[in-house]
């Protein structure tokens, strides 16, 4: 069995219905019992008021009942908003009200909630869902996505990426998080397994590590930064999960030490490096990652090229993405599309942000993000850059460059934090390891002066967000703090 995203039913209903689709806290869930319990689903979300092009929103966190009640909204045409409870529940609230949506579906519990939402149907018909992504003025914005987006997307993860028969996925990543999708599209449209880990399994590396080889986890998508993480065991590796042959990684650069790190312990697994912003459906780019994608300018690889229904090019440094899979427009926000979205060549476009090049093999090589650029002493920094040079400190795992601001927002001086390969005692921000006292002369060989951090410190492991990313913030925080301690 498995669910076609495309006719939006389940198909192959004979086949393999007692194979595993869902690894959850409680146990295991077949495909002829995820049918019945979406089937189930659609009956009491109908009786609940459910209607397609009404926005539906999911509460909850790695629940069995979450994937149901995505696969029952996908299938009655019921655009529905992810929402994880590990969020802070003013954010929760804040997005239950910017949806406009009418009814909650708790995972938790397994019951509906009726909202005083505004109870008129999306201007956009045919939505798929609506993901709700951090805000500059500090309110989420609503990425509408529509079905086109979600088929195109699921034909080149079964026809492209060749992940095997049945492939069974690790599932971390919050699914109020779109690349968490990948995991979702490639285990069911493809009749594998999807293997739901919870913060509290992924709390224990070692119950985790338990938890992925007891379920023969064949493919492994996450951020980098959750790689790092899992390196600090050293029993992540071939022969504990002798079953994992596929990384997919996106959402942050991929480095040349994770990736060496990587080999050494899963030298025969294939390494995809991927990018997409959420308004352009998971991922527009992707390759598999040998050694001639190295980029020596940040010593990061290569995102790769792009996929068959994209189109993707430079304008003014900055990347931008065409095709049917771009967003239908934020949620309720006409000037806010009218600077992110424009036409190009017939085809909805959308201007990422982000700053890149593209080679003359067509290769796309991410160069940071617009508002990770700082002016210090008159002189435009990207910080990625300085990430790279951190990350490629000797004894380093990872580095990033934090800009201080003072109080009023002004820009104060930029530092960095390395994370060192063997942890240091204590948390939040700590002295250097003695290797790295030189680190201002190691880093003069590849960074021009007014590129080096004015201090360097160290934290291990580096704070993340709720989505697994590097938290700049977080670390400036724990930087200030730490200063007014040793006062």
């Amino acid at each position: 069995m498995r669910y076609d995203f495309e006719e939006r039913k389940f198909t192959d209903l004979r086949t393999a219905a007692g194979n595993t689709a869902v690894v959850h806290a409680d146990g295991r869930m077949s495909w002829r019992s995820l049918h019945a319990r979406t089937r189930y689903w659609m009956h009491r979300a109908r009786e609940a008021g459910a209607r397609p092009d009404y926005p539906l929103v999911i509460l909850g966190h790695k629940e069995a009942s979450f994937t149901s009640a995505i696969l029952g909204c996908l299938t009655l045409g019921v655009p529905y908003v992810p929402v994880d409870t590990v969020n802070p529940v003013e954010r929760i609230r804040q997005i239950v009200d910017l949806s406009g949506a009418t009814l909650i579906y708790d995972a938790a519990t397994n019951r509906f909630i009726e909202h005083d939402g505004l109870k008129v149907p999306l201007e956009e018909t045919d939505i798929a869902y609506i993901m709700f992504t951090s805000g500059s003025t500090g309110a989420p914005k609503g990425v509408q996505i529509g079905h086109e987006s979600l088929t195109l997307f699921v034909h080149w993860v079964r026809d492209h990426l060749a992940l095997g028969k049945a492939p069974v996925l690790m599932d971390q990543m919050l699914f109020s998080f779109d690349f968490s999708l990948f995991n979702l599209a490639a285990s069911l449209a493809t009749g594998g397994t999807l293997v739901l880990c919870s913060r509290d399994i992924i709390a224990s590396r070692d119950a985790f590590l338990h938890h992925l080889a007891k379920n023969r986890v064949s493919v492994w998508a996450s951020t980098p930064s959750f790689a790092r993480q899992q390196l600090m065991n050293a029993h992540f590796d071939r022969i504990s999960l002798p079953d994992l042959s596929v990384f997919v990684f996106g959402a942050e650069s991929l480095n040349h030490r994770l990736v060496s790190e990587l080999r050494d312990r899963f030298p025969n697994a294939r390494i995809v490096n991927s990018y997409g912003p959420t308004e352009a459906t998971c991922s527009t780019t992707w390759a598999d990652i040998d050694a001639s994608m190295l980029d020596p300018t940040t010593n990061n690889y290569s995102i790769g090229r792009a996929k068959p229904y994209a189109t993707v090019f430079v304008d003014n440094g900055e990347i931008c993405i065409a095709g049917d899979h771009v967003m239908r427009g934020y949620l309720n926000a006409p000037a806010l599309n009218q600077t992110a979205l424009f036409v190009h060549d017939g085809k909805r476009a959308y201007r990422t942000g982000d700053m890149g090049v593209i080679d003359e093999s067509g290769l796309v090589h991410f160069r940071g993000r617009r508002d990770d650029q700082i002016k210090l002493n008159g002189i435009r920094i990207e910080l990625a850059e300085i990430d790279a040079a951190l990350a490629n400190l000797p004894g380093v795992r990872s580095g990033v460059a934090v800009a201080l601001h003072r109080p009023d927002g002004t820009l104060l001086r930029m530092i960095g934090v390395v994370e060192p390969n063997d942890g240091i005692d204590g948390e939040g921000i700590q002295p250097l390891p003695h290797g790295l006292l030189p680190w201002r002369s190691m880093l003069g060989l590849t960074l021009p002066a007014y590129m080096i951090p004015s201090e360097l410190v160290a934290c291990c492991p580096l704070p993340t967000t709720a989505t697994d990313k590097t938290d700049r913030k977080t670390l400036e925080s724990r930087y200030f703090d730490a200063r007014l301690k040793a006062r």
